[in-house]
């Protein structure tokens, strides 16, 4: 099978292992994807929902918010519903087609998370140092083009990374997770990228990971300094409250991103690679909206008039 793997790359698909490994686990897995997954999309939903029926909620942060909840349910979406069928059904066939279209939304989601969240701190940084000016600075105009650039370049994106992992020529069908990421496709390749395309990888990759993470810290920056100067510890406080919360979501998210995508290749082992994408793809978006609901007090009182 090798050999002739290697000889015709067009075979008909891999084999998602997934937790093969630990199959004493079994029910205890269904439990807690499933349970995940409802939380998420309830979560989730709910903010959304929130946001478009309370017109106190109608300012850029929260719209952003919103755009955030849908994406998140889009991520989870893409990785639960497969591994619910691989673990209930046994079968851990993936055709190639299918494999890189989830590859193709992996990588457009993951990455827009984070663009979502560079443009929540820009609308932060313009409300805490531009207060006069920041409806004009973040009008309806301004938010929709920066979330549709950010779209345009995630999707170009990914379109590049599964471009580069579908031209392989792969020696292995057996991939070694439960869902078709980058790293564990290339890592099937006969042998592996060039140098050239490792470089090009690299800096591609490092500049739309970490791009957004800078623009992040640079508006906290600026934030932090113009909160300084306030005379008011209760508008110090009511700001460093509001923006905590963003902050969390930030470091759960770009945490799980660095050991997973940028962790030496000596410390690589299946089991570390599922745990931490299970918290990158489905802890993480089942925990924002809670995060934002129970760390904003606008949230908790739009909740409150919602639920009467």
């Amino acid at each position: 099978m090798h050999m002739e793997l290697h000889e015709n790359k067009t075979f008909s698909g891999f084999v998602l292992l997934g937790f093969s490994d630990t199959p004493h686990l079994l029910y205890l897995l269904l439990c807690f994807f499933l349970t995940m997954y409802i939380l998420c999309i309830a979560g989730n939903v709910f903010i959304f929902i929130l946001i478009v029926s309370q017109h106190q909620l109608h300012t850029p942060m929260y719209v952003l918010m919103g755009n955030l909840a849908i994406v998140d349910v889009f991520f989870t979406s893409i990785v639960v519903p497969r591994a619910l069928y691989g673990l209930l059904s046994g079968d851990p066939y993936i055709s190639t087609h299918d494999c890189f279209f989830q590859l193709f939304l992996l990588i457009v989601a993951g990455n827009m998370d984070s663009f979502l969240f560079a443009i929540m701190a820009f609308d932060r940084y313009c409300a805490v140092c531009f207060p006069l000016r920041y409806l004009l600075i973040m009008n309806r105009r301004t938010c929709i083009c920066l979330v549709a650039f950010s779209w345009i370049i995630v999707c170009l994106h990914s379109t590049f990374y599964t471009w580069l992992a579908s031209s392989q020529l792969f020696c292995g069908w057996a991939i070694q997770h439960f869902f078709c990421d980058y790293p564990v496709i290339i890592m099937l390749s006969c042998s592996g990228l060039s140098d050239t395309w490792q470089k090009v990888d690299l800096i591609e990759s490092s500049i739309i990971i970490f791009s957004p993470l800078l623009l992040i810290l640079g508006s906290y920056v600026l934030i932090i300094r113009a909160v300084l100067t306030l005379k008011s510890s209760q508008g110090r406080w009511k700001t460093f409250t509001t923006c905590s919360s963003h902050l969390t979501m930030v470091i759960l998210l770009y945490s799980t991103v660095i050991f997973m995508y940028f962790r030496p290749s000596s410390i690589y082992s299946p089991a570390y690679d599922r745990a931490i994408s299970i918290v990158f793809s489905i802890i993480n978006p089942t925990l924002n909206p809670f995060i934002y609901s129970l760390r904003n007090k606008e949230v908790k009182d739009a909740m409150k008039k919602m639920l009467g």
